[in-house]
């Protein structure tokens, strides 16, 4: 028998059977198709959400970029603080030669024997050069005058003098001078201070 035979003898209910759940089978395919696209994002959801991931990626590379460019410029200052005052400690110890040297020359008396003078000059010549090296490495004097008001910033209080001459918190005495270095406090000058005079009430009368 042939393959032709063998397929018309194949009841008629057969094939329409097979040819139903064919049919059936490509409508659920479709169906589950449809169903998936209308589940997943679209095109303008999928636009949208690169765009913020863009954006999220922007703002950390700027952050990250400003921390890196704050810590070179931390970096920078503090080299260049070491740099500026890396004679600090140093500078300090040379005032205390400063003072010294003039004390020693304030403290001559008016009438000096020939054979001195050529000492006290070298002293002189030695102080004028200390001054010079503290100017070049940014060393200058801050030291006020008698009168001036007391300033807690630059100037140390070594003790009060009652006065009605000055008024009260005035530098009345300069005992050391003051020194800067650069935009620091190197020393403060140390001064006397006025303050007022004690009021004394006569309880007898």
């Amino acid at each position: 028998m042939s393959a032709e035979d063998k397929a018309s003898d194949l009841p008629e209910n057969d094939i329409g059977i097979d040819a139903e759940a064919h049919a059936a089978a490509e409508s659920e395919s479709d169906t589950i198709d449809l169903t998936g696209a209308e589940d997943g994002p679209s095109e303008d959801e999928l636009i949208n959400q690169l765009q913020a991931d863009l954006n999220e990626v922007k703002d950390r590379l700027l952050r990250t970029m400003a921390e890196s460019e704050n810590i070179r410029r931390r970096a920078e200052k503090d080299k260049a603080d070491a740099s500026a005052y890396a004679v600090t400690s140093f500078a300090r110890d040379l005032l205390n030669v400063s003072d010294n040297l003039r004390r020693a020359l304030s403290g001559l008396p008016e009438s000096l024997d020939e054979a001195v003078k050529p000492v006290i000059e070298g002293v002189q010549m030695t102080e004028r050069e200390l001054i010079n090296i503290f100017e070049r490495h940014g060393i200058r004097e801050v030291t006020p005058a008698v009168g001036d008001r007391f300033d807690p910033q630059q100037h140390q209080a070594m003790f009060e003098v009652p006065t009605a001459e000055h008024a009260p918190g005035s530098v009345v005495q300069l005992i050391a001078g003051g020194y800067m270095i650069k935009d620091r406090l190197l020393r403060p000058a140390m001064v006397g201070v006025s303050r007022a005079m004690d009021v004394h009430v006569d309880t007898k009368a």
